[in-house]
């Protein structure tokens, strides 16, 4: 199989591209918030799920749990790419409110909007510095996402006021704060794709600018030999991939492959298979009824018994039996 495997494969291909590409995510919920100062909020760590905020009108700060803050400008995008919990406040040391604990108006299934904050009187508000947010919460769950949002870092701050920013990416920002506020038929589904776009262009521009991503994983997709690898065992881990077949495809001699390997990314090779494998076996658990033959076969095992034990090895029990996954 892996000779004609290796004869249909391209022989250029970009690896971090269609990494970035799997980032096929599912927008859980958008709102706008127009905000009066003092206003602050709290939002709870989500996890395996990705968060962001645009700042179209206005500032406000940012901060983590003991980590310093960020101010956030007209035109900023914060993307918190792990979920973690983080306040989002007129000033930097204002008190914050649960976000769940602060009343919205669910527009639609996927859209709410916020009016928030302020003290006294409609009279008394005036002059007060408004601030007005977009913002959202996507989920993802292909394999390579995953491990593509764990190697990025606590949060990607866009500025917009960035010489360095595509103007592509300035574009799509404008685009959805206008379909924020206007909100027209089908407005929601154009959002969500937006911030589909937005959040690859955001990643893709920390990539392109940071010095951190030309190390660990991400510097081995980058790398012109090892992401040639990385490809072929994400386009087909059902081959019957060797140390050999894929330093071959890499172009490496077999030796200095592996250890080209082991040094960039940190595992071995065949490591690195076979948990790549069994984090897809664990994703297709999760998602629909399958039985382990059905899962042995499409990982390129042999037998269950040998699919349950690499299983086993990599997260410490055996494959979960759901409802409709017997052997």
């Amino acid at each position: 199989m892996i000779p004609e495997l290796e004869r249909r494969m391209p022989t250029t291909s970009d690896p971090l591209g269609e990494t970035l590409c799997s980032l096929r995510m599912d927008g859980t919920v958008y709102a706008t918030a127009e905000l009066i100062s003092p206003w602050g909020m709290e939002m709870p760590p989500l996890g395996g799920k990705m968060m962001f905020h645009i700042v179209t009108q206005g500032s406000c700060w940012l901060r983590f749990k003991d980590q310093d803050s960020l101010l956030l400008k007209t035109g900023d995008l914060a993307l918190v790419p792990k979920g973690e919990g983080h306040c989002i406040s007129h000033s930097n040391n204002q008190p914050c409110e649960p976000f769940f604990d602060i009343p919205v108006t669910r527009l639609t299934d996927r859209f709410e909007f916020m009016r928030y904050g302020g003290a006294g009187t409609e009279e008394q508000r005036t002059g007060e510095e408004e601030t007005r947010l977009t913002c959202g919460v996507l989920g993802f769950d292909q394999i390579a996402a995953q491990k593509l949002i764990r190697e990025l870092p606590q949060c990607i701050h866009i500025k917009g006021d960035d010489g360095a920013l595509p103007a592509e990416l300035t574009t799509l920002i404008q685009l959805m704060e206008q379909e924020a506020r206007a909100l027209s038929p089908g407005g929601v589904t154009v959002m969500a794709h937006l911030a589909d776009i937005i959040v690859i262009q955001a990643i893709r521009h920390w990539i392109n600018s940071s010095a951190e991503a030309s190390k660990g994983w991400l510097g081995a997709l980058k790398d012109p030999k090892l992401g040639k690898a990385l490809a072929a065992i994400h386009a087909h881990p059902e081959a019957d991939w060797t140390v050999s077949r894929l330093a071959r495809h890499a172009g490496m001699s077999r030796s200095g492959f592996s250890a080209r390997f082991t040094e960039v990314i940190g595992t071995s090779v065949k490591q690195y298979l076979t948990e790549w494998r069994m984090n897809l076996a664990r994703l297709r658990i999760g998602q629909s009824p399958v039985t382990l033959t059905e899962l042995a076969e499409e990982l390129g095992y042999q037998s269950e018994a040998a699919f349950s034990r690499a299983y086993k090895r990599v997260f410490g029990v055996p494959p979960l039996r759901r409802k409709g996954c017997e052997r």
